[in-house]
């Protein structure tokens, strides 16, 4: 079921069917009410246009360059856990979904790099490094059902980030789709470099205002055998803490 379309929606829906192909663009009132909300609770006062969901850069590229001819707003959704309304799509507006961007591209075990989609879960990308002794160290609580590309939009911490660092800390570089539609790369592919300006980090935070992710090149770390122990400690004050 599809929700009624003026004749403008009718040609918008149009042009981007024949960009991306239909099978890649949405308008089914299901998926319309999943994109006005993330997991903060909230949701917008009303359903976005649709949900493109694109497969590869020159797709983004496609959605992107089109809608800045257009002028419609797009928002770029990962996985919708984030608690701020960055992912949440209202009246006019083109959300495009990362889903479809679920591949760990390389992992290069003796370099301790890897190359990851942005849809990619966090959790899921953790569960195939652990098959090969490895383990990507960014954190956030939500890492089972957040993505790897939303970790990298909002800068995600989590609850190792005071030794390891927060996402920023493991990304060497991007392949980002600019609101234009231009494909940019960023950063390198080893784990060190520190040629030219720094975009990757840039780009990292910029909770999508600056560009779509696309890719990911990471640092990974090898897994360190034991147990996991949590240590809890509490002070009566700052001072005495």
């Amino acid at each position: 079921m599809n929700r009624a379309q003026t004749p403008d929606t009718e040609a918008i829906l149009l042009a981007l069917r024949e960009r991306v192909g239909g099978a890649h663009v949405s308008t089914d009132v299901g998926q319309l009410r999943i994109a006005q909300a993330d997991r903060s609770g909230f949701v917008s006062d009303a359903a976005p246009l649709c949900v493109v969901y694109p497969s590869d850069a020159a797709e983004i590229s496609a959605v992107l360059s089109f809608a800045n001819a257009q002028g419609i707003p797009v928002v770029t959704r990962g996985a919708g856990s984030g608690v701020a309304g960055g992912a949440m799509g209202s009246t006019g507006e083109i959300v495009l979904s990362t889903d479809r961007l679920n591949r760990i591209l390389s992992v290069d075990a003796q370099n301790l790099v890897a190359r990851v989609e942005a849809g990619v879960l966090n959790g899921f990308f953790n569960s195939e490094l652990k098959k090969q002794h490895l383990w990507y160290a960014p954190d956030p609580a939500s890492r089972d059902i957040s993505s790897v590309g939303g970790n990298i939009a909002t800068n995600a911490g989590g609850l190792m980030c005071a030794k390891y660092g927060v996402t920023h800390d493991a990304v060497l570089g991007l392949t980002v789709v600019l609101p234009d539609g231009s494909i940019l790369k960023t950063g390198r592919s080893t784990a060190k470099g520190v040629t030219g300006l720094d975009i990757t980090s840039l780009m990292v935070g910029s909770e999508g205002t600056l560009g779509v992710v696309v890719d990911a090149t990471v640092r990974i770390r090898r897994a360190v055998p034991g147990s996991v122990i949590t240590v809890s400690a509490y002070f009566d004050s700052v001072t005495s803490a």
